[in-house]
């Protein structure tokens, strides 16, 4: 269930964010930044951020200049994309009440609930989120100038 899951889902979506918003001058971001920036685990992390790239939202670039950026323009991902990607990754099912009521009513509820919340999903992309980034007075970084002492 997409709400009872919910810390994976939306750490999945704040390193998709956090690529969308700080990829660069060199077009892509560390690991070790993204981890220090949202106060992750960069090991904990890793297993997302290769789900999202064997998913092809995410590029892996190696290299001196590596890191990741996204797979495709920030406007053709939606979070639904992003949500399905870090639950498919955690497929552990969490087991709670039994009994005639829970399966009758609670369980229900939460099927309906977990549909509202996968349709606003599909309704939002990482485009969306930059502009509320925006609109909150948040601002991209700007590529520094490369200079050159001799």
């Amino acid at each position: 269930m997409l709400i009872v899951r919910r810390d994976r889902a939306m750490t999945a979506v704040s390193l998709m964010l956090d690529i969308a918003f700080h990829v660069g001058r060199s077009g892509t971001v560390s690991a070790g930044d993204i981890a220090e920036r949202l106060g992750l685990a960069r090991r904990g992390m890793e297993p997302l951020l290769q789900a999202l790239s064997r998913a092809g939202l995410l590029d892996s670039v190696r290299g001196p200049r590596g890191g990741y950026r996204l797979g495709r323009p920030q406007r053709d991902i939606r979070l639904a994309e992003i949500v399905a990607v870090a639950l498919a990754e955690d497929e552990e099912a969490t087991h709670g009440p039994g009994g005639r009521l829970q399966t009758a009513v609670v369980d229900r509820l939460w099927d309906e609930l977990d549909e509202l919340v996968r349709a606003q999903l599909q309704g939002l992309t990482l485009d969306d989120l930059i502009r509320r980034a925006t609109a909150a007075g948040l601002r991209r970084p700007t590529a520094e100038p490369i200079t050159f002492a001799i």
